[in-house]
């Protein structure tokens, strides 16, 4: 206000021509001119300042008007908008931080650059792994004495049962990745082979655009982590998950995938077959299968594999089976030939 009245209230008279013998501080004279505009500046400077409004209502006024917001090049510089008043979250939960969106959403989607970084990649494989149940169905022996009856008699005898459990084995990689004193990421989808898990990724990521929701439950495994597994396995070291005979760590060429579609196992179970399904229909598109189907159904390798060639490679696999066939027929004895029973008589004469 001080800098914009004397613009408004006067204007310099320069129609004299400047003296050459004039001082150095020149009075200048200053004429207001009579317009309307110059009138209500005056007015308004000869105001007293309790009669102004106050500033706050000023930037109250302001708010109210309309705004444009110019599009920024970059989206990362474009501000959120603010949330409004009836929408903000209770006190309890405004300064808990976000949760990860893999784990929140129903659906994991990447954009962008990410379908081809391999961080991003690491970080979706790791994300299915996280939210997928470690169970399974493993055989427990049990032993019972029990009553029989030999020769007339009522013995005890000790005879073993088999009977089906469920086995929650959540807690065999992070005792591993302990173990190895790594990460549990950095254990379990840093172990495999870099161009098995690319494919493994694209598979999965169309399996998961496909409405499947895939899940990993188990990916590397070092020989540690192969010894403490159940049921039927290979040997510790000679695991395609990562055992050290295959190459170790960064090698891993297996995972185990399964379904999380379903509120109970039942359900899962029943997601989870379609899933496989799924997989031995469009899998070599994306150059993965499973190479034991029934006998081993969550695993998948790599279908150019080793492991995969000798149990579903073909003609190749058919050819290795009858080479071993043969293999094995060379190391069985023969059979000593039975001679002929000949009748005798009493009398030792042959009938």
């Amino acid at each position: 206000m001080d800098h914009l009245a004397p613009l408004l209230t006067a204007s310099v008279d320069v129609t004299a021509p400047p003296q050459a013998n004039a001082p150095q501080s020149v009075a200048l004279s200053y004429v207001a001119p009579d317009t309307p505009e110059v009138a209500a500046a005056a007015e308004l400077v000869a105001k007293p300042f309790a009669d102004t409004k106050p500033v706050t209502d000023t930037t109250t006024e302001a708010a109210s008007r309309p705004f444009v917001v110019a599009a920024l090049t970059d989206p990362a510089e474009v501000l959120p908008p603010e949330v409004p008043p009836a929408q903000a979250l209770p006190a309890s939960t405004a300064d808990a931080p976000p949760e990860d969106a893999a784990t929140t959403a129903g659906r994991i989607e990447l954009v962008g650059e990410c379908l081809v970084a391999e961080a991003c990649i690491d970080q979706f494989l790791w994300a299915l792994y996280q939210r997928t149940p470690k169970e399974d169905t493993i055989k427990e022996r049990e032993l019972r004495k029990v009553k029989v009856k030999r020769k007339g008699k009522l013995v005890t005898v000790t005879r073993s049962f088999t009977r089906l459990v469920d086995n929650d084995f959540t807690w065999k990689d992070p005792k591993a990745a302990e173990r190895a004193g790594m990460s549990m990421m950095d254990y379990v989808i840093g172990g495999m082979d870099r161009n098995f898990k690319i494919r493994l990724f694209h598979a999965l990521y169309a399996a998961e655009a496909a409405g499947l929701q895939p899940g990993i439950t188990s990916a590397f495994r070092d020989d540690y982590r192969q010894s403490i597994a159940s049921g039927l396995k290979a040997a510790s070291d000679r695991s395609y998950h990562g055992g050290s005979f295959r190459g170790g760590y960064g090698h891993g060429l297996a995972a185990d995938i399964v379904s999380v579609n379903g509120a109970t196992r039942a359900k899962r179970w029943i997601s989870t077959e379609a899933l496989w399904k799924w997989v031995d229909t469009n899998g070599k598109q994306f150059g993965i299968g499973r190479p034991y189907l029934g006998r081993d159904p969550p695993h998948v390798g790599p279908i150019d594999g080793q492991e995969y060639a000798s149990r579903r490679g073909g003609a190749k696999a058919a050819d290795a089976d009858a080479k071993k066939r043969v293999r094995q027929a060379a190391h069985v004895k023969p059979t000593a030939a039975k001679r002929p029973v000949v009748a005798r008589s009493s009398k030792g004469r042959t009938i």
